[in-house]
Formats: structure tokens, C-alpha cells, sequence
């Protein structure tokens, strides 16, 4: 038993609500938004939009571009590029759009270009990057070989299960669900559902027949 669980209930219990209203108070006040000092550091932070406390790693902001009413979760990283200070080829590095909510303990982490449509939702823990490590050179460290890169984009309306994987290169469509778990790479067409390690799609809406499955013969 803890130290603190062996107090006395009459002391223990002023104690609790206390650590409580402290936190509840670090999270109103660590919370930036468009008004904060660190708010104003982002290229762009719209009206409405927050980023909740504790925030992750968050770094070379003015890349990074969020529209309105976006909610990024407590936990989260947004960053362009690997370390504060970067130069960047791209000029935003990273878009989120409007009335998005990134999922607790997600990673955004852009290098070229990553671009979040608007009404996109995420479960906790996605991770988003646009940069990976190459394999070459089968002797030297992978760690130590040239990473590469390519665009991500993400259409707007979608949901991204949690921890799913969203891979450079992506090319995600309008109302797309990615199922929790899912490891997404190359390009998912609009209004789909797409599932596994590597991701497929497991449903998708046809105009004139509504829902069909993979197991449909007339799948596309």
C-alpha cells in the first residue's frame, strides 16, 4: 500500500480534491489555443481550435497550418520535421483542416506534406507521416540510410480507427473509414472501408447498388 493510501480518510480525502484542482487547472491553463502566446507561434491556428493539455511533442509550429474548431487530443504530437529549428522544403509542412478531433496520443509528423481534409475524426494513438527509413544497403544501419519521403493526404468526412498507420505516400478519399489497427499505404478510393496489415478494402458504396463487399464478384 502507498503512502498516500495509508492516510487517514479525513486527511486523505481535502488531498484528492486538491491533486484534482490543480490538475483540472494545469489542463485550462496548458491548454493553447489561437490566442495563446505558443498558439500565435503556428502558421496558422483557427478560431475555436485547441490543443489539449498535456500537449506531445509539438515543434516548428509555423508549419504547421490547423483550421477552425479543430480539437488535437491530450498526449498528441504535431510536428514538421525531426527536430525544433529544421529547415523544411514546404511551406505548411503539415494541414489539419476544420472541425477535426485528433485522438489522445496521436502522431502527426510531416516532413514534405501532409494534408488532413476537414471533419476527420481519429481514434487515440494514430500515427500519420509522410517519411520513412530506406533499405538499401543491406550492411549499413537503416537507422543511418537516407529516409524517403512522399506526400500524404487524407479526404475529408474520414475516420481513423485507433492506432491505425497511415504510411507516405497515402492518398486517402472522402468518407473513409480505416479500421482500428489497419496499416494503410498507396491509394483508398472515396466512401470505402478499409481493414488488415496491409490495409484492403473490405467494403466500399457503388453508386446504384449501395454497400458492396469484397466478397461481391461484382467488386471493383
Amino acid at each position: 500500500m502507498s503512502w498516500a493510501r495509508s492516510l487517514p480518510g479525513p486527511l486523505r480525502r481535502p488531498l484528492s480534491r486538491l491533486v484534482h484542482a490543480a490538475w483540472e487547472g494545469a489542463s485550462e491553463l496548458g491548454a493553447i489555443g489561437p490566442d495563446d502566446p505558443r498558439g500565435r507561434r503556428f502558421g496558422r491556428l483557427g478560431p475555436g481550435s485547441c490543443l489539449l493539455f498535456p500537449q506531445g511533442a509539438v515543434y516548428n509550429e509555423h508549419l504547421v497550418h490547423i483550421g477552425a474548431e479543430t480539437i488535437v487530443g491530450p498526449y498528441a504530437s504535431i510536428s514538421a520535421g525531426m527536430a525544433p529549428g529544421q529547415d523544411m522544403p514546404t511551406d505548411p509542412v503539415v494541414s489539419i483542416g476544420s472541425r477535426c478531433l485528433i485522438g489522445r496520443g496521436s502522431h502527426i509528423v510531416g516532413h514534405w506534406e501532409i494534408i488532413v481534409g476537414d471533419d476527420i475524426q481519429t481514434g487515440p494513438y494514430v500515427y500519420i507521416t509522410d517519411q520513412n527509413h530506406s533499405y538499401e544497403d543491406p550492411v549499413a544501419p537503416i537507422g543511418r540510410q537516407w529516409p524517403t519521403e512522399a506526400p500524404v493526404r487524407i479526404g475529408s468526412g474520414s475516420w481513423l480507427g485507433a492506432n491505425a498507420v497511415i504510411l507516405p505516400g497515402t492518398q486517402i478519399g472522402e468518407h473513409v473509414v480505416v479500421a482500428a489497427g489497419a496499416v494503410v499505404r498507396g491509394e483508398v478510393p472515396d466512401r470505402c472501408v478499409v481493414a488488415g496489415v496491409p490495409a484492403r478494402v473490405v467494403r466500399r458504396w457503388i453508386e446504384g447498388k449501395g454497400w458492396v463487399t469484397e466478397k461481391d464478384l461484382s467488386f471493383p
